[in-house]
């Protein structure tokens, strides 16, 4: 797929030039690196929230959580002598 940008916001054009001669790669390079990280960035943002929207779904339809004070203990385990298994929900 063959796409053109227009670049002229706040002399970025000039600033792609400079940081892609820094980097000693092409301003094509370095806009196509900004815009995959843009995109992964974005993707993983939107699977957070659906993963929290799903969650609170659940949470509604059953009742069931642990406490943020739960998890927290739970959490102070990890990477110790005494890391436990996670706590069992409740309603």
């Amino acid at each position: 797929m063959a796409t053109s940008l227009k670049i002229d916001a706040l002399n970025l054009k000039g600033r792609v030039q400079h940081l892609a001669s820094q980097r000693r790669r092409s301003p094509h390079w370095i806009m196509l690196e900004a815009i995959q990280q843009y995109v992964e960035r974005e993707e993983a943002r939107e699977s957070f929230k659906q993963e929290g929207l799903a969650s609170w779904a659940a949470y509604q339809e059953t009742g069931r959580h642990l406490t943020g004070q739960e998890v927290r203990t739970w959490l102070n385990t990890w990477g110790t002598e005494d890391e436990r298994a996670v706590p069992e929900c409740r309603k």
